[in-house]
């Protein structure tokens, strides 16, 4: 009997031990990724850090370098076989952050590497919904290359074309992706909750351009 608790009580030491040995390693990858740290990613793989461990928030090491825009961490990542589409306690993932936050580099090995399109975030949008908002141009395009449906809609019954007029400041970038997005087949007559149009919400803002694009 006193045998089989020594044994019990050993293993369950080493397992404790193994436990801490891969919490220090994922800790370290985490924080190679933050400071782009290629090399000690890489070495840290090979002593057995786990690709997809997560920290408190969530976060694979692959969000952690999208998080800071650390291109390099991220290919490296990317390469060893992260998954771009792991989300964290909010609903981000590294495909849907770069799309947001017009991260195009890392957004492209993202596209390259399996994101899911269909994939949204914690407002039920696609990464092209807040990629219109915030104006970024060159990644709506990017996402309308890729395939991400131009026309779905999120929580709030806005689409990309909703978000670029409501959100935007109705300047050369926003009008920009309006010109984009409705030549990629945007739905102009889709209303919002109340049955605003886009061409509404536009006249209403005073958004010229805008609001001559969405007439047409």
């Amino acid at each position: 009997m006193c045998r089989s608790l020594t044994t019990m009580l050993f293993a369950l030491l080493t397992s404790l031990a193994a436990h801490a040995e891969n919490t220090t390693l994922d800790n370290r990858l985490h924080n190679a990724a933050r400071q782009d740290d290629v090399r000690t990613l890489q070495q840290l793989l090979t002593e057995g850090a786990r690709l997809e461990s997560r920290d408190e928030q969530g976060r694979t090491a692959l969000l952690v370098a999208t998080h800071g825009n650390q291109v390099a961490a991220a290919q490296a990542l990317i390469q060893a076989g992260a998954d771009v589409n792991a989300k964290d306690n909010i609903n981000d993932s590294p495909y849907l952050y770069a799309g947001a936050r017009g991260l195009n580099d890392i957004l492209r090995l993202t596209l390259s590497h399996g994101a899911n399109l269909k994939s949204t975030n914690r407002y039920g949008g696609t990464a092209l919904i807040p990629a219109a908002e915030r104006g970024h141009v060159e990644t709506v395009q990017m996402l309308i290359d890729a395939g991400v449906d131009v026309n779905h809609l999120n929580r709030l019954h806005w689409t990309a074309l909703m978000e670029a007029v409501i959100l935007g400041d109705g300047g050369p970038r926003h009008v920009e992706i309006v010109r984009r997005l409705l030549a990629a087949g945007a739905d102009r007559q889709i209303a919002d909750k109340d049955g605003v149009t886009a061409l509404e919400h536009a006249r209403q803002r005073g958004y010229r351009e805008m609001e001559a694009l969405l007439a047409q």
